[in-house]
């Protein structure tokens, strides 16, 4: 089925929006974690941010994203499925898998609602990976439920990734916010800034291979691992 460029757009503006109850909210990506360690400032959540995209995110969940998307639109549901094992593996830490599960299948769960009712949007191949994510078949991470969400809507590869990443950069910035490490204003900035990021970081997880699922940042694992420990804890990651 088509689906006009406009109808794309509005479906990956409303499934990366901040507003939609993912779960991103409760996530600080690891922030919380290098916050507690005063590892970092006000000046630094730029750097970080971008740091986390190029090393972490993007080989891991752009790039299992983009795998997904395109299994998905395939309706390869055993590929998908193992994209979702890969990628639930390689996440070194016990709180990154469970918050990611518990948004991915949040995500599935409203999705399969959400893209149910009136409209013309084929919502079948959603209602698939939702039911495999209730029978524990698939580990139900975000990023392959957001590709299998994008790909229901008709939204390319490239930009479901960029969508995505978007709205993982919007997520870090509102724990950031929230911990006091910027402002409002820096805030934007810091988002307008990171686009060009997100622009080559998409790009290089719509070209890489899926067995090269898995990023290389050491000191967020770290500080991730002692965030699971920590006696106060605003945020869930």
């Amino acid at each position: 089925m088509a689906v006009s460029d406009a109808r794309q757009l509005l479906a990956s503006l409303q499934f990366s929006d901040s507003a939609f109850p993912s779960g991103f909210y409760t996530m600080s990506h690891g922030l919380e974690g290098f916050s507690q360690a005063r590892l970092v400032g006000r000046d630094g959540v730029y750097g970080l941010l971008a740091d986390l995209l190029v090393h972490s995110v993007g080989p891991g969940d752009a790039t299992a994203l983009a795998g997904a998307h395109r299994a998905a639109a395939a309706s390869d549901w055993e590929e998908v499925e193992q994209i979702d094992h890969r990628l639930f593996a390689s996440k070194l830490n016990a709180e990154m898998r469970t918050a990611s599960v518990r948004s991915g299948h949040q995500l599935a769960d409203l999705a399969a609602e959400v893209l149910g009712g009136p409209g013309d949007t084929d919502a079948a191949g959603v209602a698939e990976y939702a039911r495999r994510v209730k029978a524990r078949t698939t580990p139900g991470c975000q990023p392959v439920a957001t590709a299998v969400v994008y790909a229901a809507c008709g939204v390319d590869t490239e930009a479901a990734v960029a969508s995505d990443l978007f709205a993982f950069s919007v997520s870090f910035v509102g724990a950031a916010l929230r911990l006091r490490l910027t402002d409002h204003r820096h805030a934007q900035a810091v988002l307008y800034e990171i686009g060009t990021v997100i622009e080559q970081v998409a790009a290089d997880a719509a070209r890489r291979d899926i067995a090269d699922i898995g990023g290389c940042a050491p000191v967020a694992d770290i500080m991730s691992a002692q965030h699971e420990r920590a006696e106060a804890r605003l945020f869930a990651s």
